[in-house]
């Protein structure tokens, strides 16, 4: 993570990094710096680069991952998303209206079949799985209830459960 004083935004007429407490911390969010409609671009992904899988990456096929290269990479997780990754069109989208200074977040197992780093979930939606570690450790019944990339549903049809 930079300093905050070597810490130069991306995309400022979009969205903005807020850091909590000591940047150090990685304790962080990225909020809109403008109000977006449902459905509407919040940015381009751009600039990705092939990588492992990783804490920092999100899985764009069944067998490949990229870093997102920009202020996107602050996105948090949240059982109550408020974007979406829309990878067909290389877009992250506006799942709710949102009003400038919200949260953008999304549903990490909507792009990741395993996580690289599981982690306990805190967002306290009432839809909230507990345990953020990848689409394979959710039933199905479950994942219906969000918006899935494409590679995640073929893996679930994979998977074979109804």
């Amino acid at each position: 993570m930079p300093s905050s004083t070597s810490y130069k935004p991306t995309h400022p007429e979009q969205f903005l990094v807020k850091w909590i407490g000591d940047p150090e911390n990685y304790n962080s969010k990225l909020l809109t710096a403008k109000s977006y409609k449902k459905g509407e671009v919040i940015a381009s992904l751009e600039g990705l680069t092939a990588g492992p899988k990783a804490y920092s990456s999100v899985q764009i096929s069944e067998d490949e991952h990229v870093e997102l290269n920009s202020d996107l990479l602050y996105m948090n997780h949240s059982c109550s998303p408020t974007a979406v990754l829309d990878l067909k069109r290389r877009a992250v989208l506006a799942n709710v209206d949102l009003a400038t200074g919200d949260e953008i977040t999304f549903f990490y197992p909507s792009t990741e079949w395993d996580m690289a780093q599981p982690f306990d979930c805190w967002c306290g939606s009432s839809s909230c799985i507990k345990t953020v570690q990848g689409a394979s450790k959710i039933n199905t019944a479950t994942l219906k209830n969000f918006q899935l990339s494409e590679h995640i549903q073929r893996l679930l049809e994979k998977r074979g459960e109804n």
